[in-house]
């Protein structure tokens, strides 16, 4: 009669050769895994619970008038401003700068950007007291001494305005580009003014300004507008 042979196996009390190897059950893994587990959710827990606390002490601006300080133009500016009032109706309503335009109020057409430092940025759709420190630059902060900057010459030169409404922040977003990199390729130059539109559809106009301020060639289909302007000459 033929005999089975069943292979050994250990009981649910005996640890394996390799755990009692290395002295950690299965068993005791798991629960310390647990533990774990539990302890990390209640110490996460706790953070959430001081970050609330923390949050709600912090001081509440309104809904009345606060103070905000910057500097516009290189001038120290300061405000008493409804904390809903944005950086563009604090630049053209309290300080009486009307370069920066409100035209879609919804950060889409780029006519009222501005520099917040080197970075142009839509003054709709910020608050002005997100704004409080910083050094601001608007288009009458470009030429103060009543001289054109070179990509303003260029604007010019170049017929890159109709009705005007867009060139301020064009020239913004522009000037930004050139200080950061004062040599960019026409693809550079549109990719910085994507967020910029010209409702009377001088846009390759104003690439060509922006090429000329930086010394670059123009393009093929740039240089039939020249030639177009020097023909009409």
């Amino acid at each position: 009669m033929k005999k089975l042979f069943f292979r050994d196996t250990p009981s649910a009390t005996t640890a394996s050769p390799s755990e009692a190897s290395v002295g950690v059950s299965r068993r005791a893994f798991l629960k310390g895994l647990g533990t774990t587990a539990i302890s990390t959710a209640a110490m996460g827990a706790g953070n959430v619970a001081k970050g609330l606390a923390q949050a709600n002490a912090e001081r509440v601006h309104g809904p009345g008038a606060v103070p905000v300080t910057f500097k516009v133009n290189g001038e120290s500016r300061s405000l008493q401003i409804e904390p809903r009032t944005t950086l563009l109706e604090a630049l053209r309503l309290q300080i009486g700068l009307t370069g920066p335009k409100e035209a879609c109020d919804r950060a889409a057409c780029g006519a009222c950007t501005v520099l917040l430092g080197d970075r142009p940025v839509y003054a709709c759709s910020m608050l002005a007291i997100e704004a409080q420190g910083a050094e601001i630059t608007t288009i009458e902060g470009l030429s103060r001494s009543g001289e054109l900057t070179r990509l303003q010459k260029a604007f010019v030169d170049k017929d890159g305005l109709q009705c005007g409404f867009c060139t301020p922040g064009m020239v913004m977003t522009l000037t930004a580009l050139l200080r950061k990199n004062p040599h960019p390729t026409e693809a550079e130059v549109r990719h910085a003014l994507a967020g910029n539109l010209c409702r009377c559809g001088s846009q390759p106009r104003i690439v060509a300004a922006a090429l000329d301020a930086s010394g670059a060639p123009a393009t093929a289909k740039l240089k039939i507008l020249h030639a177009h302007d020097h023909a009409l000459a």
